[in-house]
């Protein structure tokens, strides 16, 4: 605390910083967005510049979701539940694999392909109900220069 005479800092009057963005928050986030995602793909007859920013935003939310889980997966082993850890992070393990597979479409154009990766992520987000849809293009504008200009992420397996 301040002594008198001295100006309080702002660290001196806060308690504690609470991270709004938690790992559950920014996984529900991601998953809401991949669901709206998908529900637009679906309606699209072609790929065009829209879908395959779509299909490399799908890339960054399931980028983003697999970073959840192992924060999530970290703290919880902090904790000593290791085998809520390895159950919660086997339960995701799909993630990762799922996101490297729309990556690898996207750069070698095999868009045939898609189709069935949505299939497979569909069943993955049946559970989120959309009565309206709240994430605007400007989610997912750019989104593929920005994947291309990176390198490939390394295969999995």
């Amino acid at each position: 605390m301040a002594h008198a005479g001295e100006r309080a800092t702002i660290l001196d009057i806060m308690s504690r910083v609470i991270n709004i963005n938690n790992p559950s928050k920014v996984r529900n986030y991601h998953r809401r967005t991949i669901a709206e995602i998908l529900r637009h793909l679906m309606g699209k007859t072609a790929v065009d510049a829209e879908a395959t920013d779509m299909a490399a935003t799908l890339v960054y939310a399931l980028r983003g979701i697999e970073e959840s889980v192992e924060q999530t997966a970290k703290a919880w082993e902090k904790r000593g539940y290791w085998m809520k850890s390895e159950r919660f992070l086997r339960d995701w393990m799909w993630v990762r694999e799922t996101a490297v597979n729309i990556e690898d479409v996207i750069r070698h154009e095999a868009w045939d392909l898609f189709p069935e990766l949505m299939a497979d992520l569909l069943s993955h987000f049946s559970d989120i109900e959309l009565k309206s849809m709240t994430r605007k293009s400007d989610t997912w504008d750019g989104a593929f220069a920005k994947l291309m200009a990176e390198p490939p992420t390394e295969l999995p397996w």
